[in-house]
């Protein structure tokens, strides 16, 4: 099993900078790489973006590109993610979660973080 820790998440302003980090423990030969989804209230949960444990292979939504950057550190087991130009439709919980394959869906993620809350002032 995975367990998953996020930390970093804040209040910041229009236009501010975050960094959010996952520290993953009990990773297993199968876990392709960890993902971070964001879940605003009344809203689903959506993909933001992804990185893989291996090769470092990245994919972010669309809504982020060019704002937001993952990486990982495979000696510390961790995915950070910088929020660079943050917007208040970037106001979420926003967690981080182990997967088995290069996914977007959250259905396909296996293990969760307990989610960081990260609010954006206008």
């Amino acid at each position: 099993q995975v367990q998953l820790v996020e930390s970093g998440g804040g209040l910041v302003q229009a236009g501010g900078s975050l960094r959010l980090s996952c520290a993953a423990s009990g990773r297993t030969f199968r876990s392709y790489g960890v993902g971070w989804f964001r879940q605003a209230p009344g809203k689903e949960r959506e993909f933001v973006a992804r990185i893989s444990w291996t090769e470092g292979t990245t994919r972010y939504a669309d809504s982020v590109k060019g704002r937001f950057t993952i990486s990982r550190d495979n000696a510390k087991n961790t995915v950070s993610l910088q929020m660079n130009s943050l917007k208040p439709e970037d106001t979420a919980v926003y967690y981080c979660a182990d997967t088995t394959a290069p996914t977007t869906s959250p259905a396909t993620y296996r293990y969760w973080g307990q989610g960081t809350q990260v609010t954006v002032s206008s």
